[in-house]
C-alpha cells in the first residue's frame, strides 16, 4: 500500500526559537626536526558546520489538546531528501496524564533563515494510532504504529501493529506499510 502524504508550507510560528554555536578552531600545528627550519603551510580553512537538525520544541505542532501541553514522545534525525541538512522526524501526542492518546507523527526542517518549521504530516492523530519505535536510516523514516481494528477493542490493548515506511519521491513522502493483527 502506497499514499502520499501532505506536505505543509506555513511560516514558522512566533514561539520559534533557534540557537548558535561557536566553534574555536586552534591554530595551525607546526612541527620540525632538531636542526632544521620548516614554514607553516597554513591549514585549510575547515568546513562550515552542518545545521543542527531541528529542534520540536521550537516548533508548534497541530495537535488539538483541548488546552492541554503535548508531550514529544519519540524523534529520529537525518536528511531526508538528499539535501545535506538534517531533518527530524517527531512523534507527538497529548499529554493527558491517562489512557492512550493518538499521536501525530510530523516532519521538521529548518527554514532558509534556520527557524525550524513543519513541512509534512506523516500520521494525522485523527488516525487514531500510537507511535512506538521510530527512527531514520538511509533517508527512510520508519515506525511502529498501534491502533484498533474496531470500537469494542479496549483502549488499552491495541490489536493492530503496522510496520511503515516513508521514503521522500517525486516532492512527497511515500508511505508503505506491513500490517499485522496483533491478536487480543
Amino acid at each position: 500500500m502506497a499514499s502520499a502524504v501532505t506536505t505543509y508550507s506555513r511560516p514558522p510560528h512566533s514561539r520559534g526559537r533557534s540557537t548558535a554555536a561557536g566553534f574555536l578552531q586552534p591554530d595551525a600545528a607546526t612541527a620540525t626536526q632538531s636542526g632544521t627550519a620548516s614554514r607553516a603551510t597554513p591549514a585549510a580553512p575547515a568546513p562550515a558546520p552542518a545545521a543542527a537538525a531541528p529542534d520540536p520544541a521550537a516548533v508548534d505542532l497541530p495537535l488539538e489538546c483541548g488546552g492541554l501541553e503535548y508531550v514529544v514522545t519519540a524523534e529520529a534525525t537525518g536528511d531526508l531528501d538528499g539535501d545535506g541538512g538534517a531533518e527530524t522526524v517527531a512523534a507527538a501526542r497529548c499529554d493527558a496524564g491517562s489512557g492512550t492518546p493518538p499521536h501525530g507523527v510530523y516532519v521538521l526542517a529548518n527554514g532558509r533563515d534556520g527557524t525550524p518549521r513543519l513541512v509534512a504530516t506523516l500520521v494525522e492523530p485523527s488516525e487514531k494510532f500510537s507511535a512506538g519505535a521510530l527512527a531514520v536510516r538511509d533517508r527512510t523514516v520508519t515506525a511502529t504504529l498501534l491502533g484498533y481494528s474496531s470500537p469494542d477493542v479496549p483502549g488499552c490493548c491495541p490489536d493492530i501493529r503496522e510496520q511503515v515506511k516513508w521514503q521522500w519521491r517525486g516532492g512527497a513522502f511515500v508511505r508503505s506499510d506491513d500490517t499485522a493483527a496483533l491478536g487480543v
